[in-house]
């Protein structure tokens, strides 16, 4: 057997270079991915930078500790506790201890993420000055990089202040160094201190109150020290992702590709049945044909893959989605993995043709191989069954017990695959119709050119199929993931502008606003309502062993009841006070007058009255407490009413007026809604991007093949069309016009799968009282489908005119 399939490759090659191409493609994307995610798994372990010459740092509590009947559980606390007075006095018996404090520093037309810190930090860097002297005043600074001059004045939001000296030091972060006196006026509250002393004195003293950082572990002291765990975080989600939605359309359409390969050769196979050979026989022979394709792919994969990691890498780094340190390392079980998932997908692809093929009798060979007829075995019509009802099974269920868990990503980024791969299992019985729909109107036009093409493309049904089914995987994710992140962003806008009656909002441009900027914002002329808030969290144990954490919105009662309209189900929000917490229906036991124990933002245990129940809607806007109950919580928004009868332009002005140098955008609501809401751009959308690229270079290399493979199959019917008085233009004509209406027909019924999968999208969102309108990426659609159009007529139409040269 294996001799005859080295002939058979030998002598038939063309027939496997579709399945050889999909196949060495998709192992290439499995290493790239597997490499990706195993360096991105390799953070380098950094060095301290802020606090490198540091003797000791003792840092506030961080980390909020719950026992529960399972064990303790932890999360990060939204704002360290500052280290306790008498522990900071114990402390500064044993040596000198210096303060650390850090504060956004905005400078008008300066650059964006500066940090302030008090001067005697600087030395535990060390930053070095490199011109001028240290700050002796309150209106002198030091700053670090070129960006200002010695002796330059520079507008803040801190003041006007003078350039006094210039420093060099880790280079993480732009630092602005004040005098200390007016770095504590900036920053009362400090969280983390410098001893001079001896570590284990230092620990005596401290015990469990606090952490004492020595070594590689004051790293944690470092500003952004969390940015490189985050970003691996963001790493393992991008290339997870992209991994799954790869393997996914590589396992598909590789076994679609081989599959037809298969059937093909009917003929050839009825031929070795009338010659002798056994049903088995038979299967082995395909067996042993897929075994040296994939071998050979796999490999060229594994080669491809490792070639194109490190530019995927840098194009990664390039376009901000991953940190500067991020590199393809030297790892070797991405290539095992790879090489033995694609030699195993290329087994699986023939396991089912091969089957068939054998148990087929020479007659019934020899006839189906005239007959384009029994394209739905009946496994493929009861997988294909299966996973439809899976599908819809899955969605009913997720509607009726948990509707948000459609809203989250690893959920409509999954989901979609089971009825994507349903549709295109029993693609064959639906790729008929769709054809004759699409060409209805063509056959009625005068000539028998509209009718033709209709004709053959419906009647090719094993070919049609086998052609659109990339051209519906693509189209269909396209849809799908685009579609879900617009209608959530679009619900989430929607949802924000309703639940907020303010005309003008002001945001901190991804700071915060101090309380100097706030009480001007509140005497800005022609204002009837100004609403500050502040983000916080508040932790709960549910079931009581689950530590949860839940994002909050901190503001004044008054205000917040003048400026929001929130949708309560239960309850006032005008009874929200300093003993009281608004929350969500999803919060566990919500009911108006029950009372919660919680934990603040600080770890602070709390126990809360319950004062209004609101839907749960996008979520993460459900859960509102008082200033009193966000300890170190900052403004980041300010929401402002317009008096009636006054002038929202020149409210406008005078907001940006007050904001001065302080960086703060001021946007109408509904712009605001727009900006705020999620999965409308940035990593999200860029990711989802990087994803489908992927799956369409892979889906157009598939197509290009299988195009090709299933036009040069047509051989002799492209002949007898010649025969018949038709030119060549002709005959190239009708080939690319049918391609080009298969190509439609896949793209019409991935259409249709991405509708059906948003559809229960948004049934998500009405259950959840949230804004619902399905919102298709039409632009992605077209361009997705019309790459796949092309792609399959340019294959088709060089194919058919290679073909018609020979005589």
């Amino acid at each position: 057997m294996l001799s005859l399939a080295l002939r058979t490759l030998r002598t038939r090659w063309t027939a496997f270079v579709g399945g050889f191409a999909a196949l060495a493609l998709g192992v290439g994307l499995l290493t790239v991915m597997g490499l990706s995610l195993a360096s991105a798994a390799d953070a380098p372990g950094r060095a301290p930078e802020r606090f490198a010459a540091a003797p000791v740092v003792v840092r506030g509590a961080d980390t909020l500790r719950v026992p529960t009947p399972i064990g303790v559980r932890t999360r990060p606390l939204a704002v360290p506790r500052p280290v306790p007075a008498d522990t900071v006095a114990a402390l500064r018996a044993l040596g000198r201890v210096t303060e650390d404090r850090s504060y956004p520093v905005r400078v008008a037309g300066g650059p964006s993420g500066l940090v302030g810190h008090p001067w005697s930090t600087a030395a535990f860097a060390p930053y070095r000055l490199t011109g001028g002297r240290a700050p002796h005043a309150d209106g002198e600074v030091v700053t670090t990089g070129t960006w200002a001059a010695v002796g330059e004045r520079l507008r803040t939001d801190r003041g006007t202040v003078r350039v006094v000296g210039t420093a060099t030091g880790p280079g993480t972060e732009r630092a602005v160094f004040h005098t200390d006196a007016r770095a504590a006026r900036l920053a009362p509250v400090s969280v983390q201190l410098v001893v001079d002393a001896d570590p284990a004195a230092v620990r005596r003293v401290v015990g469990d109150r606090a952490r004492v950082l020595t070594g590689d572990a004051r790293r944690a002291a470092d500003t952004g020290a969390d940015r490189d765990r985050e970003a691996v975080t963001a790493l393992n989600a991008l290339f997870g992702t992209a991994g799954g939605v790869a393997g996914f359309v590589s396992v598909f359409v590789v076994a679609s590709t081989f599959a037809f390969t298969v059937a093909q050769r009917r003929r050839e196979f009825g031929l070795l049945r009338l010659a002798g050979a056994t049903p088995g026989q038979v299967r082995r022979t395909v067996l042993a044909e897929a075994l040296l394709v994939g071998v050979a792919a796999s490999a060229a994969g594994c080669a491809l893959g490792g070639y194109a990691a490190p530019f995927l890498a840098a194009r990664v780094v390039a376009e901000g989605l991953a940190p500067d340190w991020f590199v393809i390392g030297g790892h070797s079980w991405p290539y095992h993995a790879a090489f033995w998932t694609g030699l195993a997908v290329a087994v699986c692809g023939v396991v089912a043709a091969s089957w068939r093929a054998g148990r087929t009798r020479p007659a019934q060979a020899l006839r189906e191989a005239s007959v384009d007829a029994g394209t739905l075995t009946r496994g493929r019509l009861l997988c294909g069954a299966a996973l439809l009802l899976a599908a819809a099974g899955t969605l009913a269920w997720a509607l009726l017990t948990d509707p948000s868990d459609l809203l989250h990503r690893k959920t409509y980024i999954s989901r979609p695959m089971l009825l994507i791969t349903a549709v295109a299992l029993l693609a064959p019985p639906l790729v008929g119709p769709a054809v004759r729909l699409l060409g209805w109107l063509p056959s009625r036009l005068p000539g028998a050119g509209g009718t033709l093409v209709r004709e053959n493309a419906a009647g090719g049904v094993r070919r049609g199929a086998a052609v659109a089914a990339p051209v519906l995987v693509t189209v269909a994710l396209a849809g799908s993931l685009l579609g879900a992140t617009a209608t959530l962003g679009e619900a989430a806008a929607a949802e924000a502008r309703a639940r907020t009656a303010a005309d003008l909002v002001v945001t901190a441009d991804g700071g915060t606003l101090d309380a100097a900027t706030v009480r001007k914002l509140r005497a800005v002329p022609g204002t009837a309502a100004v609403s500050a808030s502040a983000p916080s969290a508040v932790y709960a144990l549910e079931d009581g062993v689950a530590l949860i954490r839940a994002e909050a919105r901190a503001a004044d009662p008054g205000a917040l009841a003048a400026t929001a309209r929130l949708p309560v189900t239960a309850g006032r929000i005008g009874d929200l006070d300093d003993g009281s917490i608004v929350v969500d229906e999803e919060w566990q036991g919500a009911a108006v007058g029950r009372r919660v124990a919680v934990w603040l933002g600080d770890g602070t245990r709390r126990s809360l009255r319950i004062a209004a129940v609101l839907p749960a809607g996008t979520g993460g806007h459900g859960v509102y407490v008082t200033p009193a109950n966000a300890p170190g919580a900052r403004v980041d928004r300010v929401e402002v009413t317009v008096a009636p009868g006054a002038d929202r332009a020149a409210v406008a002005a005078g907001l940006r007026a007050a904001t001065g140098p302080a960086g703060g955008r001021v946007l109408d609501a509904g712009a605001w809604a727009r900006a705020v809401a999620p999965g409308g751009g940035g990593t999200t959308r860029l990711g989802l991007l990087v994803v489908l690229g992927i799956a369409l270079v892979y889906a157009g290399i598939s197509l290009a093949g299988t195009q090709a493979m299933a036009t040069a199959g047509r051989a002799r019917e492209l002949a007898a069309l010649r025969l018949a008085g038709a030119t060549r233009a002709q005959v190239l004509r009708l080939v690319g016009a049918e391609a080009l209406t298969v190509a439609a027909a896949g793209a019409l019924l991935g259409l249709l799968v991405a509708v059906v999968n948003l559809l229960g999208m948004t049934g998500a969102l009405a259950l959840l009282s949230a804004p619902a309108r399905l919102a298709l990426p039409w632009p992605a659609l077209a361009a997705t489908a019309g790459a796949c159009a092309v792609i399959a007529v340019t294959s088709a139409v060089l194919t058919a005119a290679r073909t018609l040269r020979r005589p």
